[in-house]
């Protein structure tokens, strides 16, 4: 049995301003050719998107147009099942759940937790993310809410699927599909917290029993643990969604599920939009240095450490990086300068508040030439004071 899992699509988003809908279509594209022409000739007997499908609750409408294309494509060849992420609104993705044809899945409700959707004899439990706010009364097995926690939340999910997983045949297959932070995966910026009380994690033994768990919501792909007989899995985001990202290798996991329950996965890389890349330096040296050439058609994120912020600052780096996301100005030492203590302001000499003032708006220390030219003018500037009475 052979899944592609993949997740956190996040359809609509921009990155610091640009539109990605362009890249979104082309990078599904390349999973929807995944499926209709394998490339080993294995042909893929479902595909799981494991929760934010869309980037916010109410999507634009070329966002819902771009899915609705995609899983239009997907299903032609395979079955789909698609879960809820904290992104998603459960209601609007999915609408019209119940009209869908058979190969089709779209799971939001929690009253369908633990109810598998059977890919010949391996059951798929499809888990929309559970809020804790939402599940803890719905999934409590009496009239007492559950722990306000997603540990608390997951483990009574868990407690279903494996409550219908001993009422099937002794050897059936499973499979979790599941939108969490498990504890031991790694987390980039792009990801919206989902911490209550202070605490957003679950345990990866939560999910024991199980021959494997596709998981979304982190944007990297990983394994949160190495041992074990459940497998478990984060196939990340097909796109690079911050600068934290800029180092991860993009894929969708092709998942094969032996007879015995075997795991074995395998990364299918995806084509990024552009390269990403962080410089840091000052000004000067950034416009002229010729080895930043092979940069000049990436996405880039610049420190500029200029002790001044120098003027027309982003134009002037436009005009050598025109793909230029975020330009940043912190000056060299900006980084070592500790809390300052608490001092009376009456107890400071005039130059010594234009030192203060000069550093807090800088970043750094002033030098001797411009607290002279500050000495200058409050001289000059208590002379005229001092005649004009």
């Amino acid at each position: 049995m052979r899944f592609l899992h993949t997740s956190d699509w996040h359809l609509g988003r921009t990155l610091h301003g640009v539109d990605l809908l362009d890249a979104q279509r082309t990078v599904l594209g390349e999973i929807c050719r995944l499926v209709s022409d394998p490339l080993d000739g294995i042909a893929v007997d479902a595909v799981i998107v494991a929760g934010d499908v869309y980037d916010r609750a109410v999507p634009p409408v070329e966002a819902v147009t771009l899915l609705a294309d995609v899983l239009a494509e997907l299903t032609r060849h395979t079955t789909v099942i698609v879960t809820a992420g904290n992104h998603d609104s459960a209601i609007r993705l999915g609408f019209g759940s119940r009209l869908f044809t058979e190969r089709l899945h779209i799971r939001t409700a929690l009253d369908g937790v633990g109810l598998p959707v059977m890919v010949s004899d391996v059951a798929v439990y499809p888990l929309p993310y559970l809020d804790p706010d939402a599940a803890r009364t719905v999934l409590s097995p009496d009239d007492t809410p559950l722990a306000r926690s997603h540990q608390a939340v997951m483990s009574a999910a868990m407690h279903r699927v494996r409550q219908d997983l001993a009422a099937r045949p002794a050897g059936t297959r499973s499979v979790v599909v599941a939108h969490a932070f498990v504890v031991g995966g790694a987390v980039s910026d792009s990801e919206r917290s989902i911490a209550v009380g202070g605490v957003d994690s679950i345990a990866a033994d939560t999910f024991d029993g199980i021959d494997y768990v596709a998981l979304g919501h982190l944007h990297g792909a990983q394994q949160p643990r190495s041992s074990g007989a459940t497998v478990l899995g984060y196939s990340g985001s097909p796109l690079r969604y911050s600068f934290s990202e800029r180092e991860h290798a993009k894929s969708a996991s092709l998942v094969d599920l032996a007879a015995d329950g075997t795991v074995t996965i395998t990364a299918s890389a995806l084509t990024q939009p552009r390269p990403m890349a962080e410089l840091v330096g000052e000004l000067e040296h950034l416009l002229a240095d010729p080895a930043l050439e092979a940069h000049t058609g990436d996405w880039l994120r610049i420190t500029v450490t200029d002790r001044s912020r120098p003027e027309q600052l982003f134009d002037r780096i436009k005009s050598r990086f025109p793909h230029i996301l975020q330009v940043l100005h912190i000056p060299t030492g900006l980084g070592e300068i500790g809390a300052q203590g608490r001092v009376e302001i009456g107890s400071l000499t005039p130059r010594e508040l234009a030192a203060d003032f000069i550093e807090h708006v800088t970043g750094v220390m002033a030098d001797d030439r411009e607290l002279a030219l500050f000495e200058r003018a409050f001289a000059e500037a208590t002379a005229e004071l001092g005649s004009a009475r």
